[in-house]
């Protein structure tokens, strides 16, 4: 199969969704000249607010392309959650499977009936600080790699000012009326990593270029340079624990606890049932 019709499910979804995303905000669609009118193929797409699945599944759905996303695979289950999951073809993601490939198997079956499947390659919202694309995980090229099906990067921006991510008040900010702008490009070109084993390596490198296409994509619309490295999370992470080990320690020196030390726990055995904790 070439192409699969929209269905009714995604229209249903349509009908109710489309109405007040047109009117409380206006949109700027860019590119759509390159979504493929047949065939399988993925969509790579930046991801900075709660709002982003609503935002580029309206640009995508005006081309007649309907995206299919990735969801837990528990969410599928039961629940009139699960029924529209289901009945608007969204695919399931079983990550408690040991085989990394074997949890997009979905994907993958879905691209070969023709379908276009839609990665949010950085895998949450950003935590960059300026709202640029993070490093990426490896699924979407994974998937790309084994299907050899053309990877749309695509990049969004509006959706992040009318609700920002992890806003300590998750409130709409609906005015001034905010402007959707999605813009895509031509595909990432990983031919070149076709005919070689995907090792974690060339993923790594399928990857980098596939968040580097969003990234100069997200500059244009931004009319900004984005960094020269991106935002890594993992990284950050590691480097907050050793600051707080570190300061943690040196904290310990300056009470001068001497031999009573942190305990195998992380505790400080100071005083009667008196604890100290690293700050996390």
């Amino acid at each position: 199969m070439s192409r699969r019709r929209i269905g009714f499910w995604y229209r249903l979804a349509a009908v109710i969704a489309k109405p007040p995303l047109v009117v409380l905000f206006k949109r700027d669609w860019r590119g759509t000249e390159h979504i493929p009118a047949e065939g399988g193929f993925i969509t790579a797409v930046n991801h900075n607010s709660y709002l982003d699945p609503l935002s580029y599944a309206h640009y995508q759905y005006n081309t007649g392309r309907v995206p299919r996303f990735l969801a837990k695979a528990a969410l599928f289950k039961g629940s009139f959650v699960g029924a529209i999951l289901r009945g608007t073809g969204q695919i399931p993601v079983y990550r408690e499977t040991t085989d990394a490939l074997d949890a997009f198997r979905s994907a993958v079956d879905a691209i070969e009936r023709g379908e276009c499947v839609a990665f949010y390659p950085e895998g949450t919202l950003t935590r960059d600080p300026d709202m640029w694309p993070m490093a990426g995980k490896t699924g979407a090229a994974r998937v790309a790699l084994l299907t050899k099906v053309p990877v749309i990067p695509v990049a969004q921006w509006g959706a992040n000012l009318a609700m920002p991510p992890y806003a300590k008040e998750n409130k709409l900010r609906l005015w001034p009326r905010k402007t959707l702008i999605v813009q895509a490009g031509p595909p990432v070109d990983l031919s070149r990593f076709h005919d070689v084993e995907p090792t974690p390596d060339v993923l790594r490198q399928a990857t980098e270029e596939i968040m580097a296409a969003i990234t100069r994509l997200l500059e244009e619309v931004r009319g900004e340079k984005a960094p020269a490295e991106p935002y890594d999370h993992r990284k950050a992470r590691l480097e907050q624990r050793r600051k707080a080990a570190a300061q943690g320690k040196a904290g310990q020196s300056a009470t001068g606890q001497g031999d009573a030390g942190p305990s195998a726990t992380g505790r400080s055995t100071t005083g009667e049932g008196t604890t100290g904790e690293a700050t996390t």
